[in-house]
């Protein structure tokens, strides 16, 4: 799936890729209860579990295991979003490329690039040629 925006001229930003496993949700949203800013889209075949705000408070306050469970995964989105912003902050282009081809290569089979593009911030060209100069240093 993909977790995306659309700006101020019609161009869709992707914040976040899922696969298998992860947990697509707008913090934000679900905290403040007011519609969120981002679309997500199954690029897959998709089996989700949906759940309401207040079904998941009434899971937490119930089932100590799932109140922890969700601390840990907010702590760890935490500091995914904080490297994150660092990475599109503090880094290159070809950082960040090479950081993600480091740490996700099977994104790299599953997504569009123009999809891997957009999350990284960067053109399909740029991508392009970061991916040709990949290859000739193997």
């Amino acid at each position: 799936m993909r977790q995306f925006c659309i700006d101020e001229k019609g161009n869709e930003k992707i914040v976040q890729l899922y696969i298998e496993n992860y947990w697509a949700d707008d913090r934000a949203s679900l905290t403040s209860l007011e519609p969120s800013e981002y679309n997500i889209q199954a690029w897959e075949d998709t089996e989700m579990l949906i759940i309401s705000p207040k079904d998941i408070y009434e899971l937490k306050d119930n089932i100590p295991a799932i109140a922890q469970m969700l601390r840990v995964m907010d702590d760890r989105h935490a500091i995914a979003l904080h490297k994150r912003i660092n990475s599109m902050i503090c880094t290159t282009a070809e950082m960040r490329y090479r950081e993600f081809e480091r740490k996700y290569p099977h994104f790299l089979q599953r997504f569009p690039q123009h999809f891997i593009a957009s999350y990284l911030g960067i053109t399909k060209e740029s991508l392009s040629r970061l991916r040709r100069q990949s290859c000739f240093n193997e």
